[in-house]
Formats: structure tokens, C-alpha cells, sequence
């Protein structure tokens, strides 16, 4: 999408553009049936995706640490939508104990698993390492929801071969994943606070997002699974996510108001990519504004999305065993 139609709002092949809404893209689809998991759907761009998915009939399963806020969240969303299905799980992602919990919680309540919508997310944070001793965006951002993902996806293979229903598989990635260190990942200096930057290390976890979804594709499809994974770009937004950066934010919106989107528009590539019957099949990709956009040649790097594949998976075996 160029600038222009970012401004203007102008749709894209899609037919839709950055000034479509959550509703506008999933106008007119009724997926009754259907069961979602929405981290971080208790606030921001992931309460409005929850409230536009229960909207379309789906049944969606809340992932939030603060589970008062959540529960908050979820009878507000009952009281404007009385025929919603809606469920809260505590989940923190930075926890891999938390992380486990939520899985083994969601399994025990025997629903299939359609979609997974890996929302939740941490921006812009002072250098901290996570209970697991490990840098808290990376943590949070991408090892959260690889593992996560790795202990839900044979639910999601299982419930898509019993249904003939396409599974789907949304990572929130950024176009901050451009912006990361100069290998792409630090891998052998992940936890080094020398040479940290939050803002690097956000484009690092952006990009973990993206290369996650590269290397799912690659082996669901040497399995034949009927499940795609995208990951999405929301745009800029003011959400509780820029809280480390508010006055920064504020005063790069001051200048560049002319992007920024509201929190419908925000959700709305979310809803798109989780929902739209014209991605059937589609896999692999980053998309921008409703449209697929070609990321950095980072996120393009099969090799590269591999490797972290690997990292990741040692890292939580790693620590589990600790």
C-alpha cells in the first residue's frame, strides 16, 4: 500500500483499504461454529477484534493477564451482544508456566480450535529479563505465542481434518520488524543488556512474529494440514501497548496524525486475515491495510525463519528443564 492510500484511505486488491473497519471487512460472513483464541483480547485492538469475531457468531476464548480487567471486558461485550460466547483464561505469555496452564485449561474445556489469534503484546520496554530469565519483548512477543501455538496446533490439525473447516493462524507482527538489530536476531546476545535498545528489540520480536508464520506454512504444508498462518500489521494506533512510550507517541502523532488509525480500523486486517473467505489457502504472508505487502528480506529468509524455529525451541526446553 503506498502512502497515499494510507492517507486516503483508498482501498487496495482487496478491496479494502486502511479506513475499513473490523465490521466492514467481515460484513455479511456468519461463522457460527466456529472457535477462536484471542490473546490480549481485553483491551485495545484485541478487545475489538473479540467483539467483531463474537459479533460474526464466533465462539471466543479470552487470553489476558489481568483476568479482572478481561472479565470486565467480557461482560461489557455481553451487554451490547447478549447471544455472544465468550470465555476468559488467565494467560501470561512471558510466563512459559502461565503459558502451559492456559493450553492445558483450553484443551480441558473440549472445544475444537479454529482460529488463533496471536495479539497479545508488549512494546517499547526498558531492558528486563521475564521469570524465565529471558529478554521480556522476545519473551512476550514471539516465545509466548511459538509455544503457545506448538501446544494448540494439533487441536487446530485435529479439529480442521474432523470439520473440513480451514484452520487459521494470525500473528500481530509490526512494521517495526524492519526496524531490529543487524543480524536480524540476537541470537547468542539475546539477554545482553549491552547494546539493548527497546526499540530494536520490538523490531526484533516483530520480526520472530513474521519468520514464526514463514516456517509454520513450510511445515504444514509438507504435512498436507489444512491451516494457514499470516502474520498482520494493525498500523499505528494509540492502545494501552505504547504505555512505556505514551509522550513519545504522542508527539509523533501530533505530527503525523494523517496515518494513524482508530481502534475499529486497527483490528480490522486482524478480522480480515482470521476471516475473509478470499484467504482460503493463503499462507505465509504479511499483510498491511487489508492488502498483502512484501516485508523486509529478513522475513523473507527461510533459512533465517528455520533457525529460530530451532532457538525457540531449545530455549523453552532449556528453561523447562531448569
Amino acid at each position: 500500500m503506498s502512502i497515499i492510500s494510507l492517507i486516503t484511505g483508498w482501498p487496495g486488491p482487496s478491496g479494502f483499504g486502511s479506513a475499513s473497519t473490523a465490521e466492514d471487512v467481515t460484513q455479511g460472513i456468519d461463522a457460527a461454529g466456529l472457535t477462536a483464541i484471542v490473546t490480549g483480547g481485553a483491551s485495545g485492538i484485541g478487545l475489538e477484534t473479540v467483539r467483531v469475531l463474537a459479533i460474526r457468531k464466533v465462539h471466543v476464548i479470552i487470553g489476558a493477564r489481568n483476568i479482572e480487567a478481561a472479565n470486565k471486558a467480557r461482560q461489557q461485550l455481553l451487554e451490547e451482544n447478549p447471544s455472544a460466547k465468550l470465555d476468559v483464561l488467565k494467560l501470561d505469555l512471558s510466563s512459559i508456566k502461565s503459558t502451559r496452564e492456559f493450553a492445558e485449561n483450553f484443551l480441558a474445556l473440549n472445544l475444537p480450535l479454529n482460529i488463533l489469534i496471536n495479539n497479545a503484546g508488549v512494546m517499547f520496554c526498558p531492558f528486563q529479563l521475564s521469570e524465565d530469565g529471558i529478554e521480556m519483548q522476545f519473551a512476550t512477543n514471539h516465545l509466548g505465542h511459538f509455544l503457545l501455538t506448538n501446544l494448540l496446533v494439533e487441536k487446530m490439525k485435529n479439529t480442521a481434518k474432523n470439520t473440513g473447516i480451514e484452520g487459521r493462524i494470525v500473528n500481530l507482527s509490526s512494521i517495526a520488524h524492519a526496524h531490529t538489530y543487524g543480524d536480524g536476531i540476537r541470537f547468542n546476545k539475546l539477554n545482553d543488556k549491552n547494546g539493548y535498545s527497546d526499540k530494536r528489540a520490538y523490531g526484533q520480536s516483530k520480526l520472530a512474529n513474521i519468520l514464526h508464520v514463514k516456517e509454520l506454512t513450510r511445515r504444514f504444508q509438507e504435512e498436507g494440514v489444512n491451516i494457514t498462518a499470516n502474520a498482520v500489521h494493525p498500523g499505528l494506533i494509540m492502545t494501552p501497548l505504547m504505555r512505556h512510550s505514551m509522550l513519545l507517541m504522542r508527539l509523533l502523532q501530533a505530527f503525523t496524525f494523517f496515518i494513524w488509525k482508530n481502534v475499529p480500523q486497527g483490528a480490522s486486517t486482524t478480522c480480515y486475515v482470521a476471516l475473509h473467505p478470499n484467504l482460503k489457502g493463503v499462507s505465509g504472508k504479511y499483510f498491511l491495510d487489508n492488502n498483502e505487502k512484501r516485508p523486509s528480506s529478513y522475513a523473507r529468509d527461510g533459512k533465517l525463519a528455520k533457525k529460530l524455529w530451532d532457538f525457540s525451541k531449545d530455549l523453552i526446553s532449556s528453561v523447562s528443564k531448569a
